[in-house]
């Protein structure tokens, strides 16, 4: 597994609230929550030995393949290993996405197509960008980190076997055809009370859920031509960097990627430029997407209007999500 893999070997899942970046040796290196904006859960996008990561994957002597369910933000990492082919399918389930929520989950299926094979799995969390700790508690149940602000859980269907390494979890599960296994992340608040049980129906319905959300979504597009793949995924791209409580696009998920390595341009892009918003709704609304532009309409009035009433200056260049 490379240290740092390029940013293009990364694909995205999200709730529309937050995201998280999977990369194609199947690790989720990137996940603040409960915000786009909040401190980090997994960041060794940014830092390898200390921002934390969660991966699922398979000895392999080939590169894996990542690749999307077709019109869903439901992503698919294929390992082709020795004595059989495995996948992880990572989503995250949205619900409710117009109300803030403090609780998000992140639901990463694993199962074997051909043959036998071994998943190995690690969950890292390095929360507040590295700078809190945390202490792990291996229940029978689930295992759960517990930080100063910030809780998360992991829920296992199927035979996985958990052990712990210190303050992280390592497990394994030997998976065929017909098995099934799956790890639910839950990032919630320090006090938030324990999940419930899960099943394979629970988890199932989970998957359903989210995969005919975004099949709904994408038959609202009115764009029909020959680049229509191309057209729905950088749709749903643009869809899933929009915080849906107030309508505000991202520019993006992420912070601090230098724009030169060594260099000082480090910024973070977790904020709503207002020229960028505007063309990013106004190319969902040239495809047929009218929902958006209300959402983003109110939130850049309620900017006017604060501006008038704080400084009396036209708008900023940006804001944060909420403004």
């Amino acid at each position: 597994m490379r240290r740092y893999p390029p940013i293009a070997d990364h694909g995205m899942v999200g709730d529309l609230q937050t995201a998280a970046l999977v990369s194609s040796a199947g690790t989720i290196d990137w996940l603040c929550a409960p915000r786009f904006d909040s401190p980090s859960v997994f960041a060794s996008l940014l830092d390898h030995d200390r921002g934390g990561h969660f991966g699922i994957w398979a000895d392999t002597p080939r590169p894996p393949i990542q690749l999307y369910l077709q019109d869903t933000a439901v992503l698919m990492t294929r390992f082709l290993a020795e004595d059989g082919v495995g996948e992880v399918v990572d989503f995250m389930p949205v619900e409710n996405p117009e109300r803030s929520a403090g609780r998000h989950r992140l639901v990463r299926i694993l199962r074997a197509t051909r043959g036998r094979v071994r998943f190995i799995l690690q969950c890292r969390p390095r929360f507040d960008y590295g700078r809190a700790g945390h202490r792990l508690d291996l229940a029978e149940d689930a295992v759960r980190f517990d930080g100063p602000a910030v809780r998360a859980t992991l829920q296992t269907v199927g035979p996985v076997i958990w052990n712990g390494e210190g303050d992280d979890a390592r497990g394994e599960v030997f998976l065929e055809p017909d098995d099934f296994a799956a790890v639910v992340l839950t990032i919630g608040d320090s006090d938030d009370a324990p999940q419930p049980p899960l099943s394979r129906a629970d988890v199932t319905m989970l998957f359903e859920q989210t995969r005919d959300f975004w099949h709904a979504w994408v038959r609202r597009s009115r764009y029909r031509g020959r680049w229509q793949d191309m057209v729905n995924r950088a749709a749903i791209t643009l869809k899933l960097l929009t915080y849906a409580p107030t309508g505000a696009p991202v520019a993006a998920p992420t912070m601090g990627l230098p724009e030169q390595i060594g260099g000082g341009r480090n910024w973070d892009y977790r904020y709503t430029w207002v020229r960028d918003g505007s063309m990013s709704v106004g190319a969902l609304l040239g495809l047929g997407y009218l929902e958006e532009v209300p959402a983003f309409r109110r939130w850049l009035g309620d900017r006017l209007r604060a501006n008038r009433t704080v400084s009396g200056e036209p708008l900023q260049i940006m804001y944060r999500i909420d403004g």
